[in-house]
């Protein structure tokens, strides 16, 4: 059996309670079971592969984002070696993402390079907040539809950036916004330097060519190099990264803190938490990828918590911002990597191609990147995926295309707000539906004959219904249902002798609930009405308590059968005392 079938036949680790575990990286686990000269040489093969999958992409990924193409490199090597050795999952692979790219380059128009650098480590921070404070589920808890539709988005717009380098048109200023920078690369469409769009459209079908046809072929790579050696051996008139940034530096950086002011950090708080929920999201999304693909359960808090020190490290040294990243993920599995050594590996190759390769990327034609920036563009527009949604709910069609026409056309951010909101309110929306209420009472809007526990038909029903009425709620009692069970509850005319309100399907009550139940009870109270709560959750319980009905607004029993007997109770010492 292969090295990948043992992956997805590997059964979950059993987790270890406490808070030690929850934040132990994934590299001291696998230290722990074992590691050996078998389990190094898996790791160096699949860090290699890896790192000749990330090289190209770092760099396509820093000039798209509007860095230089260093940025990229540095945010693989130490973004990348802090995530392998930190992180909470065997093998996520962190770096660069294409899910940045619209909005780094965005925060690097507006506050400039320090000033991204900066929101980088604020983002780190939040992630570090976010990790140690055990938040990280939450992060994952973001609507399909709104993850498609800004990824989406984000694709298009990527898509859009690239073709000016793809042909080499001349424009001095490209506007940021979508529409503004199809008009202005229709304006220059006469610029077209031919020579660099034969060398992309090259690149561009080797790509593809050799993803078809050799699938575990570096395709990325193999299409750049030939880009490099056409533009160096032809020395064809097309910008390269030595024409256009000077060179790839052979060494990293000294660290240190970016110059920026007091006033630009407050300013960049907003962008900081973008950063931070976005990188999170991504992150833990990979994790789960990878998760599905070996059969393990990564630790998502200690996921967070790695990806928080990454961007902070990164931005020290002048990096790009890190998260997980999916398909180099997805390359470290499956060339069958042992663990975190591989991811850490992978740093450290492409730290060695800075150092010993750095001239040869002189002669890399932006045309050749481009090329490669189109093919993650369209990779990121998951098209059976929306297709699926489109043709499924219209609600949640309309959560797809609301985010991703907001984020094309204004942004990410704003796009990702509206599509959370618009997914909250579908889910509210819905949950509400989900309550019920039955009861003994014929009324065309109720459904009437409420059955008993045994199934048999209610012992209110027939010629007592008027004296003693049942209501059975069924389903989560929150603010959105609230107004529709207490206009039910509240239609008949003539108060009974008292009513019994079966809670025992009531899974959990918020505050606008117990609220309404009070005003009920308030009501019946005053025409004289006893009521009755049955077999309500110790969490329900606790929740009407704490909203005023305490045991001299209502009674609490076990069943709606306990509520009888405590009626008939009532009424024989009743008899007894008159007679």
């Amino acid at each position: 059996m292969d090295h990948m079938s043992n992956h997805r036949n590997a059964s979950p680790q059993p987790s270890k309670s406490g808070l030690g575990d929850m934040f132990t990286p994934k590299l001291i686990t696998v230290m722990r079971e074992g590691y050996g000269w078998s389990q190094l040489r898996a790791d160096v093969i699949a860090g290699l592969t890896v790192a000749i999958v990330a090289l190209p992409l770092s760099m396509a990924i820093a000039i798209g984002s509007g860095a230089k193409p260093e940025h990229g490199l540095i945010a693989a090597v130490i973004g990348g070696a802090f995530v392998s050795a930190l992180g909470g999952s065997r093998f996520q692979i962190g770096g660069p993402a294409g899910a940045f790219i619209v909005l780094v380059a965005s925060i690097i128009a507006t506050y400039g390079y320090q000033g991204f650098l900066a929101a980088t480590i604020m983002a780190g921070l939040l992630l570090l907040l976010v990790g140690y404070l055990q938040l990280g589920i939450y992060i994952k808890y973001i609507p399909y539809p709104v993850t498609i539709g800004f990824t989406a988005g984000i694709g298009i717009i990527i898509f859009a950036a690239e073709i000016r380098d793809f042909f080499g048109l001349t424009l001095a200023a490209e506007p940021g916004p979508l529409i503004p920078k199809i008009v202005a690369l229709w304006n220059v469409a006469g610029t077209v330097n031919w020579t660099a769009a034969g060398v992309g459209a090259l690149c561009l079908t080797t790509i593809l060519i050799l993803r078809r046809f050799a699938p575990r072929f570096p395709g990325l790579l193999a299409a750049v190099t030939l880009g490099a050696t056409l533009t160096w051996g032809l020395d064809l008139p097309i910008e390269t990264i030595g024409a256009k940034f000077g060179g790839i530096p052979s060494s990293l950086p000294i660290p240190g803190l970016p110059d920026i002011n007091l006033a630009t950090l407050l300013d960049l708080i907003p962008v900081a938490i973008a950063l931070a929920f976005l990188g999170g999201m991504e992150s833990l999304l990979s994790a789960v990828v990878a998760d599905g693909m070996t059969g393990r359960r990564h630790r998502s808090n200690c996921e967070l918590v790695a990806q928080g020190w990454a961007n902070i490290a990164s931005a020290l040294f002048g990096g790009l911002c890190v998260t997980g990243t999916i398909a180099r993920t997805a390359t470290n599995i499956r060339a069958n990597a042992h663990g975190p050594v591989a991811g850490i590996l992978h740093a450290a190759f492409l730290l060695a191609f800075m150092v010993f390769a750095a001239p040869l990327a002189n002669w890399i034609p932006l045309t050749a990147l481009a090329a490669v920036l189109a093919v993650v563009a369209w990779n990121m527009v998951e098209r059976h995926a929306i297709a699926a949604v489109l043709r499924g709910d219209r609600a949640e069609a309309a959560v797809l295309v609301a985010t991703f026409t907001i984020t094309v056309l204004r942004d990410l951010t704003e796009g990702i707000a509206v599509g959370v909101v618009m997914g909250a309110v579908l889910f509210m929306h819905r949950m509400a539906q989900m309550v019920e209420v039955t009861t003994n009472m014929p009324t065309p809007l109720l459904t009437p004959d409420l059955p008993d526990e045994a199934g048999e038909r209610s012992p209110y029903a027939g010629a007592d219904s008027h004296d003693i009425i049942v209501y059975r709620i069924t389903g989560p009692f929150f603010f959105g249902a609230a107004s529709q069970v207490a206009s039910i509850i509240e239609q008949i005319e003539k108060a009974p002798r008292a009513y019994v309100l079966d809670l025992s399907a009531v899974p959990l009550a918020d505050e606008t609930g117990a609220q309404a139940l009070l005003g009920f009870v308030k009501k019946a109270r005053k025409a004289g009405a006893r009521v009755y709560f049955a077999g309500a959750s110790r969490k329900v319980t606790r929740r009407l308590l704490r909203a005023g009905l305490g045991r001299e607004q209502a009674t609490y029993v076990r069943s709606v059968a306990d509520a009888r007997r405590r009626l008939d109770r009532a009424d024989n010492k009743q008899t007894t005392s008159q007679t």
